[in-house]
């Protein structure tokens, strides 16, 4: 779970560009993108569309002017890190590495991306009789082979596109079944998700795995454009919608678990569209059922309101629901805390998600991401200042809260993130885990000095959750500059 943060030892290159075109993308830009787009899910998943800025006339004439095929960009990289485990209670040991991470990073435009890399721990001292030079819990699955793509993506933020990396934050459509899911949760399972996306005529469709090498949690949402269907293309797509979505969790990999379904029928009406493009405010209602196949009783209902507002420098989505939930059934069941309930939920009832019983009651849902930076940084992903929040409260008394907010100050020459989970807040037994991250670059931005610390959830063999905390600091050298 966070873990990346390394200091680097080797110098880097950048490979050279073929035939001397001019540059889509800067090698500053590049970098920016690269770290963003290793979060994209968290900041936008690929089936919320979202419309491009609006170019500057001076911009807009170049491009046109432009060859239209971008050229491609390369960035290498080489980190090493100083890593330690530690346990928070009697149980385990300490453990210290030296972490090594290569990455090779490459892009074209905005529609294709590929990185690939990931820490590599060697043993210093610890981990008991029989501990080998590498961590074996990170290699020990065919699943954890994935962790080597960081991110391959094709077709960008357009309608028909495919997404292939770590999973953070990522909600499916209308999110009241996958909700701010991270896959990489559990320090010790490393997979590679994929999300696809697709519209033919009325039909928008996404479609995602949570792990690509192994039977996990999958699922879909299928979407119709009811102005469509009825009265034939529309100006605007996607004003009236009425969507269906079903995900299951097959238990395997990363530790077993019992199976689980769930299904969902949304239905969703924009009341206000002001603006164009880069300046626009967007404002819907939304609706919706669902349950558990099968097992009768286990439903629940949701009704709310969402607001998006796009301007060259801001970038906000938030959302209000209120929700009922009967027989065990809960939205937004695979959340942020998905791959720990699994093994173990949070709260007094220590059994994993699928055989908890949920109280009946209702909550409230709140969602604000925000996105802000001083200056036009059109196409860019870097941002002086990114927020994510959610926040439900529960009639029983319980409230979940997850989030994350980065910063970027000092002319962007020291990056500041932290993130933390709580869930079951109010409850016996209630569960938090945080982390904090922090990057300072100096001699001209090309050397920097970096942290990372905060705390760890390890699943054990008898299905409980061992605590654990873990720090890394060092420095790096790139090219971002």
């Amino acid at each position: 779970m966070g873990m990346r943060w390394s200091w680097a030892v080797v110098l880097l290159l950048l490979l050279p560009r073929a035939g001397g075109a001019q540059e889509a993308i800067t090698p500053e830009d590049f970098d920016a993108t690269v770290r963003r787009l290793e979060e994209a899910i968290s900041d936008k998943s690929p089936g919320e569309e979202e419309e491009g800025e609006a170019q500057p006339e001076e911009e807009a004439s170049a491009s046109a002017t432009a060859d239209s095929t971008p050229p491609w960009t390369n960035l290498l990289r080489m980190d090493a890190a100083t890593l330690t485990l530690l346990p928070r209670r009697s149980e385990g040991t300490a453990e210290g590495f030296v972490q090594v991470e290569p990455m090779v990073a490459l892009g074209q435009g905005e529609s294709v991306r590929l990185i690939l890399g990931t820490p590599v721990r060697l043993r210093l001292w610890g981990g008991g009789e029989g501990a080998g030079l590498v961590r074996k819990e990170d290699w020990d699955t065919l699943s954890d082979w994935g962790q080597v793509v960081r991110l391959f993506m094709v077709g960008g933020d357009t309608p028909n596109s495919v997404w292939l990396g770590m999973m953070e934050g990522y909600s499916l459509l209308s999110g009241h079944l996958v909700r701010r899911y991270g896959n990489r949760v559990n320090p010790d399972y490393h997979p590679a998700g994929v999300i696809a996306t697709g519209t033919l005529g009325p039909v928008y469709a996404e479609a995602f795995a949570s792990d690509v090498l192994s039977a996990r949690l999958a699922g879909a949402e299928v979407a119709l454009d009811m102005q469509h269907v009825l009265f034939g293309r529309p100006p605007v797509a996607g004003r009236y919608t009425l969507a269906l979505s079903a995900v299951h969790d097959w238990g395997r990999v990363g530790g077993t678990s019992r199976p689980m379904t769930l299904a969902h029928l949304d239905a969703t009406a924009v009341v206000l569209r002001r603006g164009r493009k880069g300046n626009r405010v967007e404002a819907h209602l939304l609706v919706g059922w669902g349950g558990r196949p099968g097992e009768g009783g286990a439903w629940g209902a949701v009704a709310g309101v969402g607001v998006d507002a796009l301007t060259p420098t801001v970038d906000l989505r938030a959302r209000l629901e209120g929700r009922l939930q009967r027989g065990g059934f809960r939205q937004g069941a695979f959340g942020p805390d998905y791959e720990l309930a699994r093994f173990q939920v949070a709260g007094p009832a220590a059994v994993p998600l699928a055989e908890a019983s949920f109280p009946e009651g209702a909550s409230a849902y709140g969602e604000v991401i925000l996105s802000w930076d001083a200056v036009r940084l059109s196409g860019m992903r870097q941002r002086h200042l990114f927020l994510s929040l959610g926040v439900e409260a529960f009639s029983w008394g319980r409230v979940d809260m997850d989030g994350r907010v980065e910063a970027q100050l000092f002319h962007r020459d020291l990056s500041l993130g932290v993130g933390g989970l709580a869930t079951a807040m109010g409850q016996p037994g209630a569960r938090y885990v945080v982390s904090g991250e922090a990057r300072w670059r100096f001699l001209g931005g090309n050397l920097y000095a970096l942290g990372q610390g905060g705390t760890l959830l390890f699943p054990t063999p008898e299905g409980t959750l061992r605590p654990g905390a873990f720090a890394a600091v060092g420095l790096g050298v790139d090219n971002a500059r």
